[in-house]
């Protein structure tokens, strides 16, 4: 079977460095520790990037995909917009403050972009049957994705998950099953499934095929530096479920710079929990390494894992860069989303009212520069998360259709 990852040259232990051939393959065999794509890259320009489609391709020369990737049936997910937040800046005290707003992905939400590394994955391993464990959105762009590469879909998630995001996993076909549990009974049992003859020529886009899924999310990175005028902010604010896509935003910033399509200034990046699911939160504040494993309980389940993988390297990359972890409660989620919605006509999911909720936080606590250029990322829409603002789901006011009727209202 010939492979073509295109940059990507080998798979590396995060841990102890050891390095292993292109394969399905997410643990180190020596230490057991996170394997991660490794790259030879050779000369990339911005005026390459640049001429390149206006979805994630256009950096496929630093990812884990062939040249001819834009040519095959896949989502296409990326390049959205970076909005200029001038009202919800003032509403905070933040003079230079912008969204980046994923919901405007395929599925409404960033895991497209993972997906879509995972797919041209699968198709290198011949696999026939792509497959995950998901907190929600995941489980819809899978499904999705599937639907549009030709190949069968079977994905996991614990069964109370919103209506909405089930809902739209079953709309693209396969098979939905949800499991009793926590995110985290449901991807323990998918790891023992890939053990299994019935899992045999599947690929689980955040197991076996997750040191290519994650990739996807450098693609965050990349996309604010060039929507920046090719430059790093200076302070970005990024939610945490398992922790990959904060890790990988700062893998992205870091590779802009070594490549030198941007020049190498400081950043500061800050994680962002719900208090019902807050371990790296906690260990950040109690000055600890280890990040000890929690029974989630909150609305903001696209962010309930509470055993997050990547935690131990989150808390490396906050306290390097001189960012933070912070968490807030389920009211200050909703009062967030209803502040974005209000400013910016923005209608963020309840784990974009965890990332805006830290921000207003941050900036009454002193933690975040208010002079500074500042991104907080929105992943997803909020019409997935209804049951969060279901109090706000009736008219302003009923009255008889008669403007007499609406001044003595107004």
């Amino acid at each position: 079977m010939s492979l073509d990852f295109g940059p990507a040259v080998a798979l590396s232990c995060r841990e102890c460095g050891t390095r292993y051939p292109l394969g399905p393959s997410f643990a180190c065999q020596e230490c057991f520790g996170p394997l991660e794509a490794a790259y030879s890259f050779g000369e990339v320009t911005r005026a390459q990037i640049e001429s390149g489609p206006a979805n994630i391709w256009r950096y496929r020369s630093l990812l884990p995909v062939p040249a001819d990737v834009a040519s095959k049936p896949n989502m296409n997910p990326g390049w959205t917009k970076l909005v200029k937040a001038g009202n919800l800046g003032q509403a905070l005290g933040i003079k230079s403050l912008y969204v980046k707003d994923d919901s405007g992905n395929p599925t409404h939400s960033f895991k497209d972009r993972v997906v879509a590394m995972a797919v041209e994955a699968a198709r290198n391993f011949g696999f026939h049957t792509l497959s995950c464990s998901s907190t929600g959105n995941l489980a819809g762009a899978v499904t999705a994705a599937a639907a549009r590469a030709g190949l069968d879909a079977c994905v996991f998630i614990p069964a109370n998950l919103e209506q909405a995001k089930i809902a739209m996993a079953r709309v693209f076909g396969g098979k939905l099953i949800g499991i009793e549990g926590t995110y985290d009974d449901v991807n323990r049992f998918c790891s023992e499934l890939i053990g299994d003859p019935l899992g045999d020529k599947w690929g689980f886009t955040n197991i076996n095929l997750r040191p290519y899924y994650a990739e996807g999310s450098k693609t965050l990175a990349y996309e604010i530096a060039e929507q920046l005028g090719w430059r790093l902010p200076e302070q970005i604010i990024i939610p945490i479920a398992s922790g990959s896509q904060l890790t990988k935003i700062d893998k992205g910033f870091k590779e802009l710079v070594t490549l030198g399509l941007v020049e190498d200034t400081p950043y500061k990046i800050f994680g962002a929990q719900a208090a019902g699911c807050s371990p790296v939160s906690t260990a950040y504040k109690a000055g600890h390494d280890v990040v000890q494993p929690v029974k989630p309980n909150t609305i903001a389940k696209s962010l309930a894992i509470g055993n997050p993988a990547d935690g131990p390297y989150v808390l490396d990359i906050a306290r390097r860069t001189g960012g933070g972890v912070e968490d807030v409660t389920d009211p200050e989620i909703v009062a967030a989303i209803k502040l974005l919605a209000s400013t910016e006509g923005i209608f963020a999911e309840t784990a974009g009212g965890v990332t805006v909720g830290v921000l207003k936080k941050l900036v009454e606590t002193g933690q975040l520069d208010p002079e500074a250029e500042t991104v907080v990322l929105n992943t997803g829409d909020g019409l997935k998360t209804l049951d969060a603002i279901t109090d706000d789901a009736k008219p302003t006011a009923v009255i008889r259709p008669s403007l007499d009727a609406f001044r003595a209202t107004v």
